[in-house]
């Protein structure tokens, strides 16, 4: 089903400036400072725009960069990458698929299956535990 995506008024409303400035202005949090860089609850990583699933606690990693590491996501339908030439650097974002809020970057420095890191921003990501007795 299809998210129906909110305007830039709903966005402001609905999330805390610091979510905005990432998740729709592609901004980023400081190494070692968002809610889930040291987190290690078992559940789902949503959007934080469109609650769409993202990544999945299983394969999220102590990468040593302060930022909520995942070596793949839920599925490769649920994020998207693009070409980020920013700040005179040459890197892949990560969007989510649903509705393209920043969620972070991925590089091939991750371990095994995948050697890919996603890493992403805790402002972007909202977290859903998961009972997995």
């Amino acid at each position: 089903m299809p998210v129906k995506l909110k305007s830039e008024e709903e966005y402001k409303r609905d999330l805390t400036p610091e979510q905005y400035n990432v998740a729709r202005r592609k901004g980023t949090e400081p190494a070692f400072s968002g809610k889930y860089w040291d987190h290690h609850e078992k559940g789902i990583y949503n959007c934080v725009c469109c609650g769409n699933p993202l990544f999945d606690s299983e394969t999220k990693y102590d990468s040593g960069t302060g930022w909520p590491s995942f070596y793949q996501p839920v599925s490769q339908d649920s994020v998207k990458t693009e070409p980020d030439n920013s700040y005179g650097m040459r890197r892949t974002e990560v969007v989510c698929s649903q509705c393209g809020a920043h969620l972070g970057h991925v590089f091939d420095d991750g371990p095994q299956p995948t050697e890919q890191r996603y890493c992403m921003n805790s402002a972007s990501l909202d977290f859903e535990k998961k009972d997995r007795s």
